[in-house]
């Protein structure tokens, strides 16, 4: 891949700030002229240094207030039974966050949900049901110090 210029990133940096800047706004923005950002902007697209667009939005407004942290152990860790896992976890939209980690435990999981009844529901009937699931570790987020 090609390397990044400082306009390239300038033009990153703007649209993480503000992915809703029109190629004017974010042209004037990072100093340059229209037709040029529209060119680096494209070219950062196909390249995958910018993979989509996204709305961010306050899920305490909408009721998820719940967040939970779960370290996942599983039973077997050959290359099936993390591609088996790893596909079912796309099934479950509470799972906010999946990662696999280098630590004692295999995965580290961040589940949003109403409430810790909600909570419970998901970890006893979909998480601890994941394929090769051995055994799961809740800690209960308090506050979000800096969330992004």
């Amino acid at each position: 891949m090609d390397k990044l210029d400082r306009s390239d990133q300038a033009i990153i940096k703007a649209l993480q700030e503000d992915g809703r800047l029109t190629i004017t706004a974010l042209a004037e923005k990072v100093g340059l002229s229209n037709t040029p950002c529209q060119v680096r902007l494209k070219r950062l697209l196909e390249q995958g240094y910018i993979t989509g667009f996204v709305a961010l939005v306050d899920k305490t407004k909408l009721g998820l207030d719940h967040v939970a942290f779960v370290q996942v152990t599983l039973n077997s860790t050959s290359s099936r039974s993390l591609a088996e896992f790893n596909e079912a976890i796309g099934h479950i939209p509470e799972i906010e966050q999946c990662h696999m980690t280098a630590a004692s435990f295999d995965y580290l999981l961040k589940i949003r949900t109403r409430n810790m009844a909600a909570y419970r529901q998901v970890l006893g009937e979909q998480i601890s049901a994941l394929p090769h699931v051995q055994q799961t570790s809740t800690f209960v987020a308090m506050e979000a110090v800096k969330d992004i």
